[in-house]
């Protein structure tokens, strides 16, 4: 999709890059020295190796943002370190990729947890991840920013509050001229040797913090790359009124990422934990402020940087609808694209290398630099349907018909009204044991079943469930599951050993992407699918605190033995059930699986009674799949 608010940018850029104040020059001829002319080498689309990565200029600032997050009556001063060509400055200014992240002390960034290093003078010889090495050889600055709270930045982390954003946010308008930066003597600094245009870039927390900062709508912000970023505090921490993470986990997730000592965030901590109400598990102003979606300091709707997301559906830190309701509060000029993927919470890089690092390059080179390649021309939406079977398509989700399956007393699933009802006690189980084995009856579940399917059928898009239900308590947690049964080799996004997770193994050998030095060769461990043969696969669940079936705000028990419509959306979904195997439908309590902690949510022990008349799924198939 074109985007009228750049149609000037792009078209100078298409012209003669003279905008950017980036002169580029042929394919293939060496880097610029000091007696010539500085510029950018282009060649197929995309930009050369043309700059010396280890001659490259290295340094540090301290930028002032608007917040005290410690309360220590100063505004906090964000540490950026910063690697850019030798020849950038007067006559060649260039654009920065930008990586933000609490987690360059605790753990380490990326899946091998990479920590900088710095020299006698406090630049940073070593940076995490292979951005550095491999665009600042093409004419990028890379800036890799410590969040407020953590290594070498003031202040205390916030858990996705208004210091993460505005801090990263600083860093931005610094860029672009309207933030001061101080060095280590104090003195102000400023970046002249940048065009101001920022894509930042992250995964999980750090994909968080690229989309909140593009809600304030900062100007000079170009793109943001989203992996497995979060777009709602509450729905990492929270499924609909049940608690899915830590009790306390808001001040123990801004501990995880703080090495300083505990008592100089201890009072923010408390607050953390106290307003976020483990006690309700409801939606409220402490939420509101980590919404990225609509909330009062990002929002979708001020979005002006185009978006490049990335999702695995399979992953239960960051939950499919983070994506999912974020896409369709962008505003429609937004350009965008995005991969979904059949992993868990994971970074392309490990797992389609070669294609991922090319993408990238080019949706950069595009939204960076000007360069007049086919990025945008390509189809907008990668989708892995299974281990190695990748296709695309224009958009997400796939144009797709709402099919509705009624359970039946039989056991089946059809399209049918039926009529009777079965009944399960809400007790936490896994996922294997709550869909394994469906035609054995279960107190603690009901299943149901179609027929063999004739044909391949493919799900795009969220689907829904609605139960009619008594309780003989106040409230019960409302599980619901959709199961592929039939053997298969899938992506195992279970295993988690020293070698394995996410979906993926290492595989032994590495890859060197772009330049390196002795500090920072850029090189990382080759990674590949980890996959299993199963008998079925749970594609997508829902979960909901019945308490919650009004309002995510408020608590309302029910009234026991009272009948109740309760509807609510799953998780979404891109997969493929192939023919042959069975559609499933799994109503049961408590989800283990989405706890990280088995005391958070131990069932109710309420009993439930499913009205199958007034029970349904209703499923997003794409156009032309049937199901009998």
């Amino acid at each position: 999709m074109f985007n009228p608010r750049r149609r000037g940018f792009l078209a100078a850029a298409l012209l003669t890059g003279a905008s950017l104040a980036i002169p580029f020059v042929i394919a293939g001829a060496p880097a610029a020295s000091a007696t010539a002319t500085p510029g950018i080498g282009v060649s197929g689309g995309v930009t050369q190796p043309v700059f010396s990565y280890k001659d490259a200029i290295r340094e540090h600032v301290r930028v002032q943002s608007p917040v005290d997050s410690d309360g220590d009556g100063k505004k906090d001063l964000v540490r950026v370190d910063i690697i850019r060509p030798k020849e950038s400055g007067t006559e060649l200014k260039v654009p920065v990729i930008m990586h933000e992240s609490p987690t360059f002390d605790n753990p380490g960034a990326g899946f091998e947890n990479d920590h900088k290093k710095y020299d006698a003078n406090g630049n940073a010889t070593k940076f995490p991840l292979y951005l550095d090495n491999y665009f600042v050889p093409r004419g990028y600055a890379f800036v890799s920013v410590d969040m407020i709270g953590t290594r070498l930045s003031d202040g205390c982390p916030t858990s996705y509050g208004v210091a993460d954003v505005l801090g990263g946010k600083a860093v931005v308008d610094w860029l672009n001229g309207r933030a001061t930066a101080y060095d280590d003597e104090g003195e102000p600094v400023r970046a002249t040797w940048t065009t101001g245009r920022t894509g930042m870039i992250g995964h999980s927390y750090e994909g968080a913090l690229g989309i909140g900062v593009a809600g304030t709508g900062v100007r000079g912000l170009e793109t943001v790359v989203d992996i497995a970023g979060y777009t709602s505090g509450y729905e990492s921490f929270r499924a609909n009124g049940t608690l899915t993470w830590l009790k306390g986990g808001m001040g123990w997730l801004s501990k995880k990422f703080d090495v300083d000592p505990d008592e100089k965030c201890a009072a923010v901590r408390r607050k953390l934990v106290e307003d976020s109400d483990d006690a309700t598990g409801n939606y409220n102003a402490f939420w509101d402020e980590r919404n990225y979606r609509t909330g009062p300091i990002s929002k979708a709707r001020n979005v002006r940087a185009s978006v490049f997301s990335v999702v695995g559906w399979q992953d239960r830190n960051v939950v499919g609808s983070q994506f999912s309701e974020y896409w369709t509060k962008l505003p429609r000029d937004v350009q965008r694209k995005m991969w979904v993927t059949q992993y868990a919470h994971l970074d392309p890089f490990w797992a389609r290398r070669e294609v991922w690092v090319n993408t990238l390059h080019q949706w950069f080179d595009h939204e960076l630099m000007g360069v007049p390649n086919d990025i945008m021309r390509r189809p907008r939406v990668d989708v892995q349907l299974g281990p190695g079977r990748w296709i695309t398509q224009a958009d997400w989700p796939a144009p797709a018909r709402k099919v509705i399956l009624r359970p039946q007393r039989d056991g089946s699933l059809g399209r049918e009204p039926s009529t009777g009802t079965g009944g399960y006690l809400d007790t936490q189980q896994t996922e294997i044991a709550m869909a394994g084995d469906p035609a054995t009856a279960d107190p603690n579940r009901l299943a149901f079943l179609t027929p063999p399917l004739k044909d391949a059928v493919r799900l795009s898009g969220t689907p829904s469930v609605s139960l009619k239900v008594k309780l003989d308590k106040p409230t019960a947690n409302l599980g619901v599951l959709l199961v592929d049964y039939g053997t298969d080799t899938r992506i195992d996004y279970r295993e988690r050993s020293a070698t394995s997770a996410e979906g993926l193994k290492f595989i032994g050998g590495k890859d060197c992407v772009g330049q390196g030095t002795a500090d920072d060769d850029g090189c990382y461990t080759r990674a590949g699918d980890n996959t299993a043969v199963s008998g079925f696969n749970v594609v997508s669940r829902g979960i909901l605190d019945a308490q919650n079936h009004r309002s995510l705000s408020r608590s309302t028990p029910l009234t026991p033995g009272r009948p109740y419509r309760i509807s609510w959306k799953m998780l979404p979904q891109d997969y493929e059930f192939k023919a042959g195997h069975r559609l499933g439908l799994v109503l049961t309590g408590t989800n283990a699986d989405l706890l990280q902690e088995p005391d958070l949510e131990p069932g109710t022990g309420t009993r439930v009674t499913v009205d199958l008349a007034g029970t349904s799924i209703s499923l997003p198939l794409v156009t032309g799949t049937t199901i009998d």
